[in-house]
């Protein structure tokens, strides 16, 4: 016996179990009897527990979350959805963000003509002057003058067709405007012509589609020479251009816009009004269609 316990001895001494820090872990579990709970066993009392930290919390928790849906569904689906992070994005929204990505970076870079210390300051003017020449309001009022001060019914029916398709041109830019609500690059406010022709937002370009629009409309109905097609085309490239070195517009907006011109044109020659029509709108605008007279 003497052998065994000095055996035994240095064992308990090299026992981890044995220190102080975890001799808890060696006592028997025990438990909290009352003072009025004999040896026999009488009924036990319960032992009130005093609230933790963490059950604080999480009765904070439950009753801000009873609070939130009694406040309303909309707020309890609304929030995951903006603190969730989106680990695995798909191709397509990849993608569609690197190209809008590539779309702002350029389009800034090529904003050369903002503000009077840009680098293309001298020639802000010139190109404020070519996106001018692409504005609503200069072709509206100059068709107007053309259609008064003309006399065939054959330039009064072309003049009457560009006249529809400038104000379809016009509405359905604004009202797309109106519904995307997208900023420029550089967010130039608008100016007051920008007001008057109700183009205050960036997407789709209102001057490219009408210079594509217009350029189109005139090479169908005018017979013109080769070098005035090409000074054609080559001023709708550059009203759209102007839009981009002004900082108004990106160059997604300006291709947009160019498509959407086109679509304009297809959409009128469609819908292609005739000479006895046109001279019909134009008696009652003058009030001198015969059911009035």
């Amino acid at each position: 016996m003497p052998v065994s316990q000095a055996r035994s001895r240095p064992r308990d001494r090299n026992n981890v179990l044995n220190r102080p820090e975890f001799m808890s872990l060696n006592q028997p579990v025990r438990r909290e009897h009352s003072a009025g709970e004999g040896r026999a066993g009488g009924p036990r009392r319960p032992v009130p527990r005093q609230p933790s930290q963490q059950d604080d919390a999480g009765g904070r928790g439950a009753s801000e979350g009873a609070q939130a849906g009694d406040g309303g569904p909309k707020d309890a689906s609304r929030w995951p959805e903006q603190d969730c992070m989106q680990l695995n994005p798909s191709f397509r929204g990849i993608a569609i963000n690197s190209l809008l990505a590539i779309d702002i970076s350029l389009s800034k870079r090529l904003g050369m003509c903002v503000g009077a210390r840009g680098p293309g300051a001298p020639l802000r003017s010139m190109v404020a002057l070519l996106a001018l020449s692409g504005h609503a309001l200069p072709w509206i009022f100059g068709t107007l003058i053309c259609l008064w001060r003309s006399n065939t019914p054959a330039g009064q029916e072309v003049l009457v067709n560009l006249l529809l398709a400038l104000i379809l041109d016009l509405m359905t830019v604004a009202g797309m405007q109106k519904l995307v609500r997208r900023r420029g690059p550089w967010d130039v406010p608008p100016g007051f012509l920008d007001y008057a022709a109700m183009d205050v937002y960036s997407f789709p370009a209102a001057h490219a589609s009408r210079a594509a629009m217009v350029s189109k409309f005139l090479l169908n109905h005018l017979v013109l020479a080769v070098p005035l097609r090409i000074l054609l085309y080559l001023w709708a490239f550059l009203v759209g251009v102007s839009r981009v070195l002004l900082g108004r517009h990106h160059l997604s907006d300006v291709g947009c816009g160019f498509a959407l011109g086109l679509l304009h044109f297809r959409l009128v020659e469609s819908v292609w009004l005739d000479s006895s029509t046109c001279q019909t709108l134009l008696s009652i605008g003058t009030l001198q269609w015969t059911p009035l007279v």
